[in-house]
């Protein structure tokens, strides 16, 4: 098959696009492509005329009981006066279809999910242009909203079959994270390896050491990056479950924090989502001190993630994600010469 973004590809996905729709009766249309990254995501329209995305999901990367389960969620999240995507079923009252492997494509699952009106908070890498007076309230309202996502997943119960990944000790550190073996991607130098296998046990014996009652656990969306945080007036909305599951809701903070830790107003946003989210839930003391632990696995992971993409990582972007993670390994004290 062509590689990603030559026209040959990009011809034979939105064939695949329109091979999804007519499941849903809408096949006489054609589909924008918004963004290919885990999933190719397409901006349709329905039948009445109100936009909506259609998914096709990464072979491999979910199995249709876990889909099936980030779909239940949202749509219980909805239920809960959530601004995040519903489910949109097919005439036949299917959530998820299976699209047969093809001579370009693997089998697949796709979806379509409801039209988010807000605007991303936000490009990973380029600089926020809102004033700090507006920083200062789009993050007290993202922390509003995350801890209302976590008391809503709180009072609901998921059904049996529900399944989603599980980002604790074993997802983050154990012998196969959830995005990758972070310590042996390919493009780290001899010593870049050594130190980051040295990191992962000494991080392992700190999470480990957490007393179970200090941390808040539950369902957390783990990617609440800037694009998929959009902001609609003073209301935010969430997007892009994909990689939701179990985990520490301080996991969902230093995400949400993170890639804006080079923002000149950074800790005018630290306070203020920090803020946001304890007038809402509480937030102890005990909690907000494992911050600089949880954004320094919040880095790790996106070693790992680099990592597992096919061929070989960008050099400059891995070499930045891994001084991060030391620079903030030795923010922690988790670091020593090795």
């Amino acid at each position: 098959m062509s590689e990603n973004g030559t026209a040959p590809f990009m011809a034979a996905l939105n064939a695949r696009a329109r091979e999804a729709l007519v499941h849903w009766g809408l096949g006489a249309q054609t589909p924008q492509l918004l963004k290919h990254r885990e999933n190719a995501v397409f901006r349709i329209s329905l039948e009445n005329g109100e936009p909506a995305a259609l998914r096709l999901h990464r072979p491999g990367y979910h199995d249709e009981q876990s889909l099936a389960s980030e779909l239940s969620w949202t749509a219980a999240l909805r239920q809960a006066n959530m601004r995040v995507p519903a489910p949109i079923a097919t005439p036949d009252g299917r959530h998820i279809v299976t699209l047969p492997a093809t001579p370009d494509f693997d089998a697949q699952h796709v979806d379509i999910v409801s039209w988010m009106a807000g605007i991303p908070l936000g490009q990973s890498g380029v600089p926020l242009a809102h004033s700090p007076e507006r920083l200062g309230a789009i993050f007290r309202a993202l922390g509003g909203t995350m801890a209302r996502m976590h008391v809503a997943t709180d009072t609901w119960t998921p059904p049996s079959s529900f399944h989603r990944p599980v980002w604790d000790s074993d997802g983050l550190l154990g012998e196969q994270p959830l995005w990758g073996r972070f310590w042996d991607c390919a493009g780290l130098s001899p010593d870049q390896h050594q130190r980051l296998s040295a990191l992962r046990l000494l991080l392992r014996t700190q999470l480990d050491g957490l007393s179970p009652l200090e941390l808040d656990y539950g369902l957390i969306h783990a990617d609440l990056v800037r694009e998929n945080v959009l902001v609609d007036g003073d209301d935010i909305q969430l997007i892009d479950f994909d990689d939701g599951g179990y985990g520490w809701r301080m996991f969902d903070i230093a995400t949400a924090l993170f890639k804006n830790r080079d923002e000149p107003h950074y800790a005018l946003i630290e306070t203020a989502l920090i803020g946001g989210y304890s007038a809402v839930r509480p937030l102890p003391d005990s909690a907000l001190k494992t911050l600089p632990l949880f954004m320094c696995l919040r880095s790790l992971t996106y070693i790992g993630w680099m990592g597992e993409r096919a061929g070989s990582p960008d050099a400059g972007r891995l070499q930045r994600y891994v001084s991060d993670a030391l620079t903030l390994a030795d923010a922690i004290g988790s670091t020593d010469e090795t």
